[in-house]
């Protein structure tokens, strides 16, 4: 019985021992464990797929790869050792109980998210992104309306100038048309009616060219002034000016053959070169007031030469209005006396109204002697500034009658 009793007690004390030493294995186990998803919760992994799986499939993924599966084995290992326990008041589930406790702390760290001071801090920077990106966009869209409206007024621009163009054309020909129409009722010479209509035609459309080209020249004659090209370089720019003027003078001959009242109407021109019309042109003592301020500073002899110039050009305006005058005169009692004879006053008024050719060439002709001698008496700069200076001038009057036709009527 001794024997029996001294070999329990070695079982026994065999048993403390192995149990104390699972203890202590169980709970190195556990902290290295704790440690384990400590880690793993503050890791980049655990918070890069903290949104995109809940706890409870956090948890199962865990136990899959192997994480949680020691602390499940070592609770198996109740059974050897239950018999043994038991005697001494040593419960087997000391350990379920650990282990128990072990999964609660590892089941609420998983659930942990991020702090509610990590969440209002990047609701604010959120807001502030999308907002900085609204304002951009809606400035983009901004920029790209301004943009589209500045093209639209510019094509409506263009588009108002060109139905100008047509419509005077239009009138120019329906008038032309209408009153050669009534002539040819009387005289019979369709012939003739298409001839002047061909005649007008190309007048306007040679007129246009010359227009253009005239612009073209003015920006020729502004980049000479500006790189002060040599005086014998711009002595050629200034009589190329001077010849365009002369072959203006040359088309507006033909014009008067075809019909010097279309001519001396003024509709080939704009609505405010018709303003300032004198006998299918302009004043040459008006157009000296209004290059004079342009050409200072003149010595005592250019001016007394311009002076000169200009009464002369006005006692020669002065000639050639009161003889339109005296015409107007004639012509009226030639058509308000009744002869009896409507063939022979038709003829007579016809001989008067044919004096009117006269009178186109003669005032083109005194513009044209009128450009010649302020060329002779400015030199050739001054003279380049006085042709730029009149086609600007020119220029202008255009751009005021597009302005004119494009500015809003008010309703009737």
């Amino acid at each position: 019985n001794n024997d029996v009793r001294s070999e329990q007690e070695v079982v026994d004390v065999g048993a403390d021992e192995i149990l104390v030493q699972v203890r202590v294995l169980i709970g190195s186990l556990n902290s290295i464990f704790k440690r384990l998803f400590d880690w793993q919760l503050s890791g980049p992994d655990y918070k890069s797929t903290k949104g995109m799986s809940s706890p409870s499939t956090q948890f199962v993924t865990s136990r899959r790869m192997g994480v949680y599966e020691p602390l499940h084995q070592i609770g198996m290992w109740e059974d050897p050792f239950k018999g043994l326990t038991s005697q001494h008041g040593i419960a087997a589930t000391t350990i379920v109980e650990v282990d128990g406790l072990d999964k609660p702390d590892y089941t609420s760290n998983e659930s942990v998210g991020p702090s509610k001071n990590d969440q209002e801090a990047s609701i604010p920077n959120e807001k502030v992104q999308r907002r900085l990106a609204q304002n951009r966009e809606a400035a983009r869209k901004s920029r790209l309306r301004k943009k589209a409206y500045v093209q639209q007024l510019e094509t409506s621009r263009l588009k108002l100038t060109q139905l100008e163009q047509e419509l005077q054309r239009a009138r120019q020909q329906g008038l032309f048309i209408g009153s050669s129409a009534l002539d040819s009722s009387h005289m019979g010479s369709s012939a003739s009616l298409n001839s002047d209509l061909a005649g007008i035609t190309a007048f306007e459309m040679k007129y246009g060219h010359w227009v253009e080209e005239q612009h073209k020249q003015n920006g020729e004659l502004r980049n000479a002034l500006q790189v002060h090209i040599t005086d014998i370089e711009l002595r050629i720019l200034v009589d190329h000016g001077l010849k365009h003027y002369h072959d203006l003078f040359n088309m507006k001959a033909d014009a008067a053959k075809a019909d010097v009242f279309y001519l001396m109407s003024g509709m080939w021109r704009t609505s405010a070169e018709r303003f300032f019309l004198w006998i299918g042109g302009f004043r040459p003592s008006e157009l000296l007031n209004v290059l004079m301020p342009q050409l200072e500073p003149l010595t005592d002899q250019q001016l007394l030469d311009v002076c000169n110039l200009r009464l002369s050009s006005q006692q020669a305006e002065d000639a050639l209005t009161q003889g339109m005058d005296k015409l107007q005169q004639s012509l009226a009692q030639s058509v308000a006396t009744d002869s009896g004879n409507y063939g022979s006053q038709m003829a007579a008024a016809m001989e008067k109204l044919e004096a009117l050719e006269g009178f186109v060439n003669q005032a083109d002709h005194l513009r044209q002697q009128t450009l010649q001698q302020m060329s002779r008496i400015l030199t050739t700069r001054q003279a380049a500034r006085g042709l730029l200076a009149l086609g600007e001038y020119f220029h202008r009057l255009r751009a005021l009658s597009s302005l004119w036709a494009a500015r809003p009527c008010e309703p009737a």
